[in-house]
């Protein structure tokens, strides 16, 4: 446990989520939160959901509009709590009853393992974390039925959601495909897709978080999948789409570190426990009819990469590297070719595309040296798989396996990497 947990511990006793907002306005629902770390650290983070009909926005009564933003609300305070990780969290603006507390707090201890290993805090001390509700305002789940051949398909730019999206689109389904903070490559996407009908949401920081993150605040991983899971029920209802399919494959079951005991696993949000979970807590709290579920459950990351390999038309615009997001709007997008993602999903596309996955990634993974550290760690032969979305340990094995066997097919030298894999495994 390190003594900046100890002090911001003990100096920012407790975190309450005072209030929320929602006003329509110009066609955007415009969503603020009221969040305090107590004492005097006050933030208001935005979400405005962009070009809502207004048809769309009357769907949802205010009351079951305020149990939706109240949910999305619990989720977003995740972001601001882990600046001090205050051991109380205090919600003044809904009631939240036994199971509700015992489902959030589960979701905080397993979805922010990642975050506890690197900043090394004891999460699972007694006396670490507990979460009060001081209202009586209880809120009902939206009960009206959705319609059935409507679809919302969260779109995050890499190979899986494009998959996705293409399967339901050969079962001709009404799509509705969702981008959070939308870049370039993401529209691309949707226009590429011909998939007529898009909602884009904006989700503004507040400028104070980012400030303690430089002041060194505790920092570091969200379950992101769940707070895109609790967005996508919200706009699921607006868009009147009965199922919610995301693109979460088999791989992510597989942890990535023991600490303190327990399994961290960077994908918690993304696998088949947190999906069962969310699916009952939707359900009993959230909206009765909606169905929110994985369309690529069954797959395993290398199994998608064939899938993937059929739609040409995406190959120049598809991106999942988490170091290009990460740059200034103003630069193009490209794969950064240094990070575990980029050589993952090298390895799995190398089998099924060959030479052309050098042209998407504009140079040959294989043969930088540098990368040798992170082909070890996913292969399972140094420290631990590396905390990003990326396949089994397994899997990766198999991946770099085929890539070696197709090469050797179509070329004489072997690249480093690829040499060096054949000498260990």
């Amino acid at each position: 446990m390190t003594n900046k947990y100890l002090i911001l511990k003990e100096k920012y006793p407790k975190f309450i989520f005072h209030s929320f907002e929602t006003k329509y306005l110009n066609g955007d629902l415009n969503i603020i939160f009221n969040f305090e770390i107590y004492p005097k650290l006050k933030f208001r983070p935005k979400v405005v959901i962009k070009d809502l009909e207004k048809k769309e926005f009357s769907r949802i009564e205010q009351k079951y509009l305020n149990t939706l933003v109240f949910n999305l609300g619990l989720i977003e305070a995740i972001s601001y709590w882990k600046a001090t990780c205050s051991p109380k969290i205090e919600i003044l603006c809904g009631y939240l009853n036994k199971d509700q507390k015992k489902w959030w707090k589960d979701l905080i201890l397993n979805g922010m393992g990642q975050f506890f290993f690197e900043n090394q805090i004891n999460f699972l001390d007694k006396n670490f974390l507990t979460i009060q509700t001081k209202s009586s305002l209880k809120f009902e789940p939206f009960p009206k039925k959705l319609n059935s051949e409507r679809v919302l398909i969260p779109i995050g730019g890499g190979k899986d959601s494009i998959v996705t999206l293409e399967y339901f689109k050969k079962l001709k389904k009404d799509l509705v495909l969702f981008s959070l903070n939308p870049k370039e490559h993401h529209k691309k996407i949707i226009q590429i897709s011909k998939v007529k009908e898009k909602i884009f949401v904006e989700r503004k920081i507040d400028p104070l978080l980012l400030k303690l993150n430089k002041k060194g605040f505790l920092n570091g991983h969200t379950p992101f999948t769940a707070y895109l899971s609790f967005l996508s029920i919200l706009l699921g209802v607006f868009k009147n789409c009965k199922f919610v399919a995301f693109s979460n494959e088999k791989s992510a079951e597989e942890g990535n570190v023991i600490y303190l005991g327990k399994v961290i696993n960077h994908q918690y949000s993304k696998s088949k426990e947190f999906e069962e979970k969310f699916r009952k807590y939707t359900k009993s709290y959230l909206a009765k009819n909606i169905e929110y579920f994985s369309a690529l459950r069954n797959f395993s990351d290398l199994e998608i990469s064939p899938l993937f390999s059929q739609f040409k038309k995406y190959f120049g615009v598809f991106l999942s590297c988490n170091k290009a997001l990460t740059l200034k709007p103003k630069k193009k997008l490209k794969w950064c070719g240094k990070c575990p993602k980029c050589l993952a999903t090298f390895a799995s596309l190398y089998p099924f595309l060959g030479k052309k996955v050098i042209q998407i990634f504009k140079k040959n993974l294989f043969q930088d040296p540098e990368l040798l550290p992170i082909m070890l760690q996913l292969i399972g032969k140094e420290k631990f798989k590396p905390f990003e979305c990326v396949g089994t340990i397994e899997e990766n094995k198999l991946a770099f396996k085929l890539s070696l066997e197709r090469w050797k097919k179509e070329n004489k030298k072997l690249p480093f990497l690829l040499s060096k894999f054949q000498s260990i495994c």
